[in-house]
């Protein structure tokens, strides 16, 4: 999809939404047994003259390989060549649950198995199905259809696009294929049906979103009546949470393809895309979850009781990896087990559970382009990946000079968005998200089981909102974020969060962004000579804590926040204990962590701690540094030999 920008989201790899959580993580939904999967007999089905079997193989298959321990013994057999052909099936509901199982298949086996999908030419009879649902999605407008019954033509059309989604997102040569096959419209269609059948109207979103980033091969054919129908979505009154989905995404879209609009027009859109985002983010899901929580069990009869853990609605809604877009119960088997399934008979009481994950993923969403607005488009900029905690724990020896760099860069900001921003109070409400999600959300998610991925959703949101607010603080003002008493407020409510509990947080992804806010607010409290809010013990606690977490930028902004305090201090009278204690803590990094990276930055906070001042000269003194960076130097360099002798010399 092209470089990846600065602290810049990407969305999500894959969708997974409507899969169980373990099909995601790899873990059995049952007991698996390599000689009991059913593959060979469900492949051959597909032949079988008639369509109900035909049917319900395809049906199995799309639960079958949510166990991804079965998904090579379907590659094996050659799985994605003989279901292509169902995509064009005569019978319409064989075409729905096999673009259902192939959505399963590229979801659940990630980019392998997509790559293996567009190299046996799945993306010819998926753009032959979509430009059939295109043609018959304005000739179904039927009385069935008015009373939300819906029709089977936009069902496949949504299994098609998401299918489309995830292929786009993992597989160049798909995304090279839609730009070539005018896809754009098709989707754009899908998009359009947002007033009556939103669910298809935002898997559309979520593939214009995918589509639409980086890549300027499309941008050519984004016309006038394409960006009408983009700019409409944004201006829809529907209240839905599903529709505040649907904008944030239409959001998305036009930043990424703002430069397509006119000039004069395009203040107008940045102006309409920031206070959607917005409007979004003033919803508060810590007051809309239990009321939600309440309009449900209002809806419920038996069997369908807090309480009762039914398997079957377990596996249609504990989604905790996904990302996408509103989970949606279907008999194809989706997101249903092989026993037990009453997908077709679940009340309508579900729609409270979808529209709470429509409201969080629209945030999480909103952050994220957010972040991507404070992004420089200068592609000589050093850039780093935070889509994912895991990324920068692969920082390895080859990264060095760019991993400690990049880390520091400073982001920019344009004058218009810069102003759009701070006329939306972006700034306040991204910092009122950071906050931990509110007690009796958490409790109302806990006492029912279909409900506790929502809690995870809620921390994520948090997580994105502290990221936000660290490209924030990287690229704006002191006049900008509030003057010097916001500064130490916000210093203050950082500190709550990692030490407003009886213990510090342990999960890497939280204290990534946390300590990455952190580190951009000290460093710029610093350079207005703004008194620092951490006592010596909570940065020794935060150093501590952080040594012992897996992912590299922890330890690295860590390292950062205890020469930034200590340089601070360096300057102060009465200061000589606690500069020795950071002093002897960096030095302990420096010699003992086992990354490159880390010992790097160690030695360059040491340098910024000890750099000047009377107090700085005194601890230095007693803790014997000159002896010991002596010492720590032949071992330095001789890890460097060993780990990084083809690293580039850093400037």
């Amino acid at each position: 999809m092209g470089k990846t920008k600065t602290t810049k989201f990407k969305r999500p790899q894959f969708n997974t939404v409507g899969l169980p959580a373990n099909a995601v993580k790899g873990e059995s939904v049952e007991d698996y047994d390599e000689e009991s999967c059913p593959a060979a007999e469900l492949l051959d089905n597909l032949q079988s003259p008639s369509a109900d079997v035909r049917e319900l193989a395809c049906a199995s298959i799309s639960r079958v390989v949510q166990q991804s321990q079965t998904i090579s013994g379907f590659l094996q057999r050659d799985a994605v060549r003989r279901l292509g052909p169902m995509l064009l099936d005569s019978s319409v509901a064989v075409r729905e649950t096999a673009t259902g199982a192939l959505r399963n298949l590229s979801a659940c086996g990630g980019q392998e198995v997509c790559d293996d999908m567009v190299k046996h030419d799945i993306m010819t009879p998926l753009t032959a199905l979509l430009r059939e649902c295109c043609s018959g999605l304005d000739s179904c407008a039927t009385s069935m259809e008015k009373k939300n019954t819906g029709n089977p033509v936009e069902r496949v059309a949504n299994e098609a696009v998401n299918l489309l989604w995830n292929l786009c997102e993992s597989n160049t040569q798909a995304l090279s294929i839609f730009n070539k096959a005018g896809l754009l419209d098709v989707v754009v269609q899908c998009l359009e049906k947002y007033p009556h059948n939103v669910e298809l109207a935002v898997s559309a979103a979520h593939c214009l979103h995918i589509v639409t980033e980086d890549n300027p091969e499309l941008l050519c054919s984004i016309n006038s009546a394409i960006l009408g129908a983009l700019e409409n979505v944004l201006l829809s009154s529907h209240e839905s949470m599903a529709h505040t989905l649907l904008r944030a995404l239409t959001a998305g879209t036009l930043w990424n393809v703002k430069s397509n609009f006119p000039a004069a027009h395009q203040a107008h859109i940045l102006n309409t895309v920031v206070a959607t985002l917005s409007r979004c983010l003033d919803i508060d899901a810590g007051v809309l979850i239990p009321k939600l929580r309440q309009e449900e069990n209002c809806h419920l009869t038996p069997p369908f009781v807090d309480g009762v853990e039914d398997e079957t609605m377990k596996d249609l809604f504990v989604d905790e990896m996904g990302e996408g877009e509103v989970p949606n119960p279907k008999k194809n088997g989706k997101a249903t087990k092989m026993d037990n399934d009453v997908s077709d008979l679940l009340p309508e009481a579900g729609n409270e559970l979808r529209e709470a994950v429509a409201l969080l993923t629209a945030q999480q969403t909103s952050l994220e382009i957010i972040v991507n607005m404070c992004c420089s488009d200068d592609p000589s900029d050093d850039e780093w990946e935070e889509s994912s905690s895991s990324d920068e724990s692969e920082l390895g020896p080859d990264g060095l000079c760019d991993g400690v760099s990049s880390l520091m860069s400073p982001l920019c900001l344009s004058a218009e968005v810069h102003e759009a921003l701070i006329n939306h109070h972006i700034p306040q409400k991204v910092l009122k998200k950071t906050e931990f999600p509110r007690p009796e959300a958490i409790d109302v998610c806990h006492q029912n089981l279909e409900w506790k991925s929502i809690i995870k959703r809620l921390e994520r949101v948090q997580t994105r909102a502290l990221t936000c607010l660290h490209s924030i603080l990287s690229t704006m003002d002191l006049e900008s974020l509030g003057g010097e008493a916001a500064l130490q407020e916000a210093a203050q409510h950082l500190s709550s969060l990692v030490f407003g509990r009886s213990e510090l947080p342990n999960n890497a992804e939280f204290l990534e962004a946390v300590t990455s806010a952190l580190r951009s607010l000290l460093q710029t409290i610093a350079s207005k000579r703004i008194p620092q809010c951490m006592t010596p013990q909570q940065l020794i606690s935060l150093s501590e804590t952080a040594s012992r977490c897996d992912v590299v930028s922890v330890r690295v902004n860590a390292v950062a926040i205890l020469g930034i305090t200590g340089s601070m201090l360096s300057k102060e009278k009465g200061s000589t204990e606690t500069i020795q204690m950071i002093g002897s803590a960096l030095l302990l990094i420096a010699t003992k962590d086992t990354d490159l990276v880390v010992n790097g930055e160690a030695l360059d906070a040491l340098f910024d701690v000890f750099a000047d001042g009377d107090e700085a000269e005194m601890a230095a003194k007693n803790i014997q540094l000159l002896p010991a960076l002596k010492t720590l130097q032949p071992v330095f360099k001789a890890k460097i030999r060993k780990e990084g002798r083809d690293l580039p010399i850093c400037g």
